[in-house]
């Protein structure tokens, strides 16, 4: 699956920027970011990092998406996160990485050296506040998560995966109306593993919500969500 893949030459135009590590940033401190900052583009299918791979580099997500899997002795695979764009990619301070990190579909990131980024927290309150912030979010996302997997039905994990992805998208641009149009980013395969059904559940499922008039799709990846207050009953959350 191709997404487009920004053309970016300063942070001025970065799509991300209201939402990135580098977000609460003054001027002089993007400047310091500019001259230590590279972009690196990968493939949809393409692995960035193995686990156990020294950890070269940090960095956002611009474009895209990323998953994260971990894989067992045994040779079986969890997918245990979605990178979308805004997500930062690594932890400094360590020296590898964890999980398998592959490219969903076409990916950009905005990447730093991972010295010379720690370096820079050290030296940027901002970018460390911000780093703390994404940290806190991500660990409150990944308790929701326990929820979705351990307690929610199979309707409504489905709902719950596409509201996530759906309100994370409009994040990236302004909202006129509570619909939401978005590309699925990932496929029904990546989905069931994530979520821990099977490929026919999800495609029930799917059509299910299809059928009720929650979510809109012609072909297999483009999605209406109508209204997101109504997708979001359906996930068995309260408001």
């Amino acid at each position: 699956m191709t997404i487009a893949v920004p053309k970016l030459r300063s942070c001025t135009n970065c799509p991300i920027k209201y939402n990135a590590v580098c977000s609460k940033c003054d001027p002089d401190e993007l400047l310091a970011l500019e001259e230590i900052k590279y972009y690196r583009s990968f493939s949809a299918g393409q692995t960035i990092f193995f686990g156990g791979d020294p950890l070269e580099f940090v960095g956002s997500v611009v474009s895209g998406v990323s998953s994260l899997t971990r894989t067992m002795p045994d040779g079986r695979i969890q997918m245990v996160g979605l990178l979308l764009p805004g997500d930062f990619l690594g932890r400094p301070n360590r020296e590898t990485i964890d999980c398998d990190v592959v490219a969903e579909t076409d990916v950009m990131l905005c990447c730093f050296r991972r010295k010379p980024f720690e370096a820079m927290i050290a030296d940027t309150p901002n970018v460390g506040t911000r780093l703390l912030e994404m940290t806190l979010d991500e660990l409150d996302a990944a308790r929701e998560w326990m929820l979705v997997l351990g307690r929610k039905t199979a309707r409504e994990k489905i709902a719950s995966l596409l509201h996530m992805i759906a309100v994370r998208m409009a994040a990236l641009k302004p909202a006129e109306t509570a619909e939401a149009v978005f590309t699925l980013p990932i496929t029904r395969e990546t989905m069931a593993n994530y979520l821990g059904l099977t490929i026919e559940t999800v495609s029930r499922q799917m059509s299910a919500l299809k059928k009720d008039g929650l979510i809109a799709f012609d072909d297999r990846r483009e999605i209406r969500v109508p209204d997101l207050d109504d997708l979001k009953f359906e996930t068995g959350e309260d408001f």
